[in-house]
C-alpha cells in the first residue's frame, strides 16, 4: 500500500515540477521584456531528429520553440558576456521499435555559452547544457513514469547571414529518467540533431 502511495506522490511531484517550469518560463519572459539589455532577446524554431540507442531503438522528431536571452537579463548578476539563457518548448512524435507512433513533449531551460575565440566571420560555435521535464506517451521496460526529468548537453554552430538572422546546427546528448523518485528508474539515452533559425 505504501509503495502505491509513493508512486502517486512521485507522479504528483513530476506534474508540479512541469507546471512550475511553464510558469517560470512566463515570468522569465515577462521580466526580460521589461529589462533593458545590450543584447536583445532572440526567438527561434528548430527541427530535431533524435535516436534513442539505450535501452531500445527509438527514433523521434520534434519541433522546438526557442527564446534566447542575455543571461544577466534573467538572473541579474555579473555574467560573462558570451553567456545566454535559453528556454525551449518541444512537441513531437516517437517511433517505437514495434512501429507504433507516440507523442512526446517537453520544456527545458539551458545555459548557452558562445566560444567567441573559435568563431569566424560566418561561424559562431557554442556549447550548451540544461535540464527539463519531458512527457513520452510510452514507457520502456523498467521505466516507472511517462513524465521524467530530461538533462541534456551539446554543442552547435550559428551560421551568420548578411542582413538576416542566423541559422544554427547542433547535436546533443539527451537523457530521460525519473531521478530516483520512483522505485523503478530505467532511463533512456539518445543523441539529437538540431537545425533551426532565429527570427
Amino acid at each position: 500500500m505504501m509503495k502505491g502511495c509513493g508512486k502517486k506522490q512521485g507522479k504528483r511531484g513530476l506534474f508540479v515540477l512541469f507546471i512550475a517550469l511553464f510558469i517560470s518560463m512566463g515570468v522569465a519572459s515577462g521580466s526580460a521584456r521589461e529589462a533593458t539589455a545590450h543584447v536583445p532577446p532572440m526567438t527561434g524554431i528548430s527541427l530535431n531528429l533524435g535516436y534513442t540507442y539505450d535501452p531500445v531503438d527509438i527514433w523521434f522528431s520534434q519541433a522546438t520553440f526557442i527564446k534566447l536571452y542575455d543571461y544577466d537579463q534573467i538572473w541579474p548578476h555579473n555574467a560573462p558576456e558570451a553567456l545566454r539563457f535559453k528556454l525551449e518548448g518541444s512537441l513531437g512524435a516517437s517511433r517505437l521499435d514495434n512501429g507504433d507512433i507516440r507523442l512526446n513533449t517537453g520544456v527545458a531551460v539551458l545555459a548557452l555559452y558562445y566560444l567567441n575565440s573559435l568563431g569566424t566571420d560566418v561561424l559562431k560555435p557554442y556549447v550548451e547544457a540544461g535540464v527539463g521535464i519531458i512527457y513520452t506517451d510510452y514507457r520502456v521496460s523498467g521505466q516507472d513514469y511517462r513524465f521524467n526529468f530530461n538533462p541534456q548537453a551539446g554543442f552547435g554552430m550559428e551560421i551568420k547571414r548578411e542582413n538576416a538572422n542566423p541559422w544554427f546546427l547542433g547535436v546533443r546528448l539527451h537523457h530521460l529518467s525519473n531521478g530516483g523518485i520512483g522505485s523503478v528508474n530505467r532511463g533512456q539515452n539518445s543523441v539529437v540533431f538540431l537545425v533551426g533559425q532565429y527570427f
